[in-house]
């Protein structure tokens, strides 16, 4: 396993790039435009992709009947925490040199995306939410006594991930079509073979998840 383990390093670094870079080397999108891009879809998957393995272990542990460890847990917590910090801080940024410019191009996507524009909300909404999601995780996360805490660190976990998951899934990829090149708003919801796929992608994720664990379990009990 261990070659694998180290080779995943490089393929989790390389993934998130490639695909940032996928959205940054569009220069008709002012939104995605920015070379901190790569960073953003980093810290980000170090604080979400963590927080999902900690729920999953805090799960394993109530209803599987085994044990990653304390250790293992309050390290992947603190990798969260860091990460976490550090994907806020590239949004603070992007926010600094976008509003400090001026640039309207680029300001009106950033309006649109934590106030709204012209009377169009609905994405700033899910923000809004976002944002209070990454303050209080972040919150509960930095004081170590709360974060030993099991009941904190699985509410913290719920909302890194909810919070990354709007600002990645809803945030990110629906506001660099909003304003349009020719300054046009039109406001985005998905249809229904969109909500259907969505939902088929993550219900064959978790059925995958679900038959991994079992056959791990199954094979620590029968070693036992």
């Amino acid at each position: 396993m261990k070659p694998l383990i180290i080779l995943s390093i490089p393929w989790a670094v390389s993934i998130h790039t490639v695909t940032a870079f996928i959205y940054s080397g569009l220069p008709g999108r002012g939104f995605w435009l920015t070379a901190i891009m790569a960073p953003r879809f980093l810290a980000s998957a170090f604080a979400s992709g963590p927080a999902l393995l900690i729920l999953f272990c805090l799960i394993l542990r109530r209803f599987g009947r085994f044990d990653a460890g304390e250790k293992a847990i309050q390290t992947m917590a603190k990798i969260v925490t860091y990460a976490l910090a550090t994907s806020i801080f590239f949004v603070l940024v992007e926010l600094f040199t976008v509003f400090y410019s001026q640039i309207p191009g680029h300001m009106h996507h950033l309006t649109y995306l934590f106030a709204g524009l012209e009377g169009h909300q609905m994405i700033a909404r899910w923000m809004t939410l976002s944002a209070l999601a990454a303050f209080v995780s972040l919150t509960l996360l930095i004081v170590p006594r709360w974060r030993r805490n099991e009941t904190f660190l699985a509410l913290a976990c719920i909302g890194v991930f909810l919070s990354l998951w709007i600002e990645k899934g809803l945030g990110l990829v629906i506001t660099g079509f909003v304003p349009s090149p020719l300054e046009t708003i039109t406001d985005y919801t998905p249809t229904g073979p969109e909500l259907a796929i969505t939902l088929g992608i993550w219900a064959l994720g978790l059925l995958m998840i679900t038959l991994l664990y079992k056959i791990f379990i199954s094979i620590r009990k029968g070693n036992e």
